[in-house]
């Protein structure tokens, strides 16, 4: 008699209970291929909580600002740079301009200066040097060759002076080159179109 046999294919389909290979789609979350995307997915979560941190550093400066002090913006750019409705308009100006992540280092700057807590210190250091300072990062900042050297070496024991150098040739940047145009940009003169509207009409 001839022995029937039954194919290793039809025999995989013959048993109801067993799975699909485990790295197929279906069954994605119980291999290594699952435990790939999900680290992926807390790295991206993570950059994008450290990119919040940075761009949202004290900046909730949304008081409507004065005719008068609107005025005094143009006598300086210290005055503007010293005014939180200023930075807030003068930032929404670079933006225009594709340069806001100088108004952002600078404000980066700012809030290290205030910090006392070492771990504190450094874990914003470190943080502004990946943002700003990193020729890797789409934000970084221009910098001389002598300020970056000047702050690779204060990186290795970060104060809440280190990016002191840097911040002034920031500063400098936007007040000869961005701050003139700014006085002349749409955004500056409606400003003080309506707000000299508003004081008359009142």
């Amino acid at each position: 008699m001839a022995r029937s046999e039954t194919s290793p294919s039809r025999a995989q389909h013959s048993s109801p209970t067993q799975r699909p290979n485990a790295c197929c789609f279906c069954w994605c979350c119980c291999c290594s291929c699952s435990l790939t995307i999900r680290r992926e997915d807390e790295n991206r979560g993570r950059m994008k909580v450290q990119e919040t941190k940075l761009e949202t550093i004290p900046n909730c400066e949304a008081t409507k600002p004065t005719l008068e002090e609107m005025k005094q913006w143009a006598q300086s750019f210290d005055k503007l740079m010293k005014n939180p409705a200023g930075r807030n308009v003068f930032r929404e100006f670079l933006r225009t301009e594709y340069s806001e992540e100088n108004m952002l280092f600078w404000l980066a700057c700012e809030d290290l200066k205030k910090e006392i807590n070492k771990s504190a210190i450094d874990e914003k250091a470190r943080m502004i040097y990946e943002d700003y300072i990193s020729i890797l990062s789409p934000k970084e900042v221009s910098l001389d060759s002598r300020v970056r050297e000047v702050i690779n070496k204060k990186m290795q024991e970060p104060t809440p002076h280190t990016f002191e150098d840097a911040q002034l040739q920031i500063y400098t940047l936007m007040h000869r080159d961005s701050y003139p145009r700014f006085l002349n940009s749409p955004i500056y003169r409606s400003l003080v179109h309506g707000g000299s509207r508003s004081s008359s009409e009142s």
